[in-house]
């Protein structure tokens, strides 16, 4: 029943046609039941919708597109800009350990000076102050003697009452006189460069109390220096930290081998190793070593950041095609930036050429070797720009864009290997995107 209100409602919607085919001879015609109607209305229906959901994926896509580039030119402004930035700070920093340096060594200069001035001071005092003594021991004599000499007088006057027999005796009394006249003068004379000693005394002391306030004063403004200088330092060693760990390397081991690179000393980073009392540094030294320290290892960083892959290998516009991971039943060893025929390619890091030229798959392939045991791979390209052994810097370009090996369109295929073992290479990129 259903099936006969069926085909009596196609009926009235397609009714049976026929189409004539004529020719000079014979004339021809092809039925056109309300089922084949139904069918060819159907299939066209279909394609012209097939049609336009394409169209509306293809238009979407490319806004997609426009947005990737634009975000992509946005980061790339902006690495660029906290680059500048954290190299601007890199050299303020600098510039101010420099000038810290070399006010902390002026102080220690001047307290040495002051020091000096003070130890000569004390021992004027101390030889005046025993000077002093001597005097009052030779006043004590002095008056000793004159008390003797009166009592002597006194008996050699009764004995002139008595006789003449004591002119002798007399004329001794006034030798002794003169010695007592003379030893008075020299110890009036005593007393007044003992008073003027006491004076240059008290003169030196006040001297050496406004030289220490003076040192006071200025170990406080070297205090405060040192903690500018060393926050300043934790917060700019401290994201360069995170941005390797998170790539997965050992800070330790990488700072030791690229120290082992550049193992050359000297020049305003060498740690302080003095002490003005020729003895064990004191504390400011060791936080101007400490300071040292953590500028070296900023200044390491920033050399390993050269050698590992932490920049974008696409710096024109591109668009992420496929990431690393399992591809269609098999493992996608890299990352695809897709872009226009011919776009530059550049190198992540600074290495060394190990490869330039075709590979299988690969197409034509660069490979790079870095420090850290890292590799990098650069597949599908139209054009390798460099040599076997060549050695390369970070940004440097190296080859172009292209279509060739095993590939569905124009893309870059780029890889990181890790002790010969493949890596996601968005690890770097995005550890690098957290502090550049």
């Amino acid at each position: 029943m259903r099936s006969s209100v069926f085909s009596a409602a196609l009926a009235r919607a397609f009714p049976e046609k026929r189409l004539f085919l004529r020719s000079d001879t014979e004339t021809r015609y092809v039925r056109l039941s309300p089922g084949t109607q139904l069918c060819a209305v159907t299939g066209v229906a279909a394609v012209v919708g097939w049609s336009i959901i394409a169209s509306a994926v293809l238009l979407m896509d490319s806004i997609g597109a426009d947005q990737s580039r634009d975000q992509a030119a946005r980061e790339q402004a902006l690495y660029e800009q906290r680059l500048n930035a954290l190299s601007a700070e890199r050299d303020a920093a600098l510039h101010d350990a420099s000038a810290a340096q070399e006010r902390f060594n002026a102080a220690l200069r001047q307290v040495s000076s002051m020091q000096s001035d003070l130890l000569r001071a004390e021992a004027d005092l101390t030889e005046l102050q025993r000077g002093m003594s001597v005097t009052h021991d030779k006043l004590r004599e002095v008056v000793l003697a004159r008390d003797a000499a009166q009592a002597k007088a006194q008996d050699l006057a009764a004995l002139l009452e008595g006789d003449g027999e004591g002119a002798a005796d007399i004329a001794r009394l006034d030798e002794m006189e003169d010695t007592v006249d003379l030893l008075a003068s020299a110890l009036t004379a005593a007393a007044g460069q003992r008073d003027a000693m006491a004076v240059e005394a008290q003169e030196a002391e006040t001297f050496a109390e406004e030289m220490i306030y003076e040192a006071k004063l200025k170990e406080d403004r070297n205090d405060q220096i040192f903690g500018q200088l060393e926050d300043a330092l934790t917060i700019s060693v401290a994201p360069l930290d995170k941005m390797f760990r998170s790539a997965g390397l050992n800070t330790e081991t990488l700072l030791n081998q690229v120290k082992r690179g550049y193992s050359g000393q000297g020049g305003p980073l060498t740690p302080i190793s003095f002490s003005t009392k020729g003895g064990d540094i004191d504390a400011d030294g060791q936080r101007a070593n400490s300071i040292l320290e953590k500028l070296d290892r900023m200044n390491l960083y920033r050399l390993a950041a050269q050698k590992a892959p932490f920049a974008l290998p696409v710096h024109g516009s591109f668009r992420f095609t496929s990431g690393f991971g399992p591809r269609w039943g098999r493992m996608h060893n890299g990352t695809d930036f897709a872009g226009a025929h011919g776009t530059p390619i550049h190198a992540t890091a600074d290495g060394v050429v190990t490869h330039a030229g075709r590979l299988s798959s690969y197409g034509i392939l660069v490979k790079i070797k870095h420090e850290f045991g890292i590799e990098t791979r650069y597949a599908h390209m139209s054009r390798a720009r460099v040599k076997v052994g060549q050695r390369v810097s970070r940004g440097e370009r190296i080859g172009d864009m292209g279509n060739t090996g095993r590939s569905t369109g124009t893309h870059l295929h780029y890889e990181v290997r890790v002790g010969g073992k493949p890596v996601n290479p968005m690890t770097y990129i995005k550890a690098a995107q957290d502090v550049f």
